[in-house]
């Protein structure tokens, strides 16, 4: 164990002691740090307040999460209750540990709104839940201050670099007619698959620690049969967030050819927007997961690529120009 894990587990265990209070608190905040509140959020943005702002979020979201997945497998290293019995795990992951997701994302997401809204009070609000999302994986159990530190960072730095390079991107991606700048969408999804191979590729020769497996396991001894206590290798996560990113990227680029919408428009209208499209996102979503075949391998994981880009093209594309042939939602003009 390093000196920074010992030290790690030394906080996270004061942090533990100082009650049970504090544990449905930090859920809370770790909620506000997970995919599913994002996700939730996103087709809110999009739907029914700014679509340009729910798209930005969305898109930095997933890219976020894909580069998070290749950074821990880069990384591969270990939670604080895989090391250490005495840190219990509150929350379940199966994931390496460096960095932080939650952190990461919350970094990515909240400080890329702090910045387009930029007013003083949300920055203050920004980043305090910036840190209450972080401090919550510590009391939590699943992550070391380094963990978290790394994901702020990583999160910051991708939040810049987005923001810097949107502007001569549009610009470039200007040069090409609706097949062209799909093509590059699906590029850059396939890139991140690219990039998670490569990052498992080049732990093939290592094993996960015995011990490592044994704590986890005792962490958590009620497991349903079939789910494994570490799975850090899966790539079904990573394949899911690229196939929405290719889908969103899409969606949104056809919409736009086919006159785009606003997301404004009377109180009444922008509920039934957003109640229509998640019907739509949950019969895509459960009816492709009834008929699809799922498990591990190459086809599986081509086809939940396909379903998650068809959800994802549902949300930026094909939702919006529906609200806007019922009249839930007006044309750009």
């Amino acid at each position: 164990m390093s000196i920074l894990h010992q030290i790690g587990i030394t906080f996270i265990l004061y942090l533990q002691s100082l009650g049970g209070w504090l544990v449905a608190l930090m859920k809370f905040f770790t909620f506000l740090g997970e995919e599913p509140f994002f996700l939730l959020v996103i087709p809110v943005l999009y739907w029914c307040v700014d679509a340009a702002l729910g798209l930005r979020i969305g898109i930095i979201l997933l890219l976020s999460a894909g580069l998070n997945d290749v950074f821990k497998v880069t990384f591969h290293g270990p939670r604080p209750f895989w090391i250490d019995t005495r840190v219990k795990a509150l929350v379940f992951e199966s994931s390496f540990g460096i960095p932080s997701g939650h952190a990461q994302s919350a970094a990515a997401v909240w400080g890329m709104l702090a910045a387009l809204i930029n007013r003083a009070w949300f920055w203050v609000i920004s980043i305090a839940v910036i840190f209450l999302i972080g401090l919550s994986r510590m009391v939590l159990g699943v992550h070391f201050p380094t963990d978290v530190l790394a994901g702020w960072l990583i999160g910051a730095l991708l939040a810049w670099v987005v923001l810097r390079l949107e502007t001569p991107f549009r610009s470039w991606m200007s040069r090409f007619n609706l097949s062209g700048k799909i093509l590059v969408v699906l590029a850059a999804s396939l890139a991140l698959i690219l990039l998670g191979f490569l990052a498992r590729l080049s732990v093939q020769n290592w094993q996960i620690p015995a011990e490592w497996v044994k704590n986890a396991s005792l962490a958590y001894p009620d497991l349903p049969p079939g789910q494994k206590p570490i799975d850090p290798l899966n790539p079904s996560g990573l394949i899911t967030v690229a196939g929405v990113l290719f889908g969103m990227g899409a969606g949104a680029l056809w919409l736009a050819q086919a006159g785009g919408f606003e997301a404004g428009g009377v109180f009444w209208k922008r509920v039934a927007r957003f109640f229509v499209g998640l019907v739509g996102v949950a019969l895509l979503y459960l009816g492709l997961a009834a008929i699809l075949p799922s498990g591990e391998g190459l086809f599986p994981e081509i086809l939940r690529y396909a379903r998650y880009a068809l959800v994802g093209f549902w949300v930026a594309g094909l939702a919006p120009y529906l609200f806007v042939r019922i009249g839930l939602a007006e044309g750009k003009k």
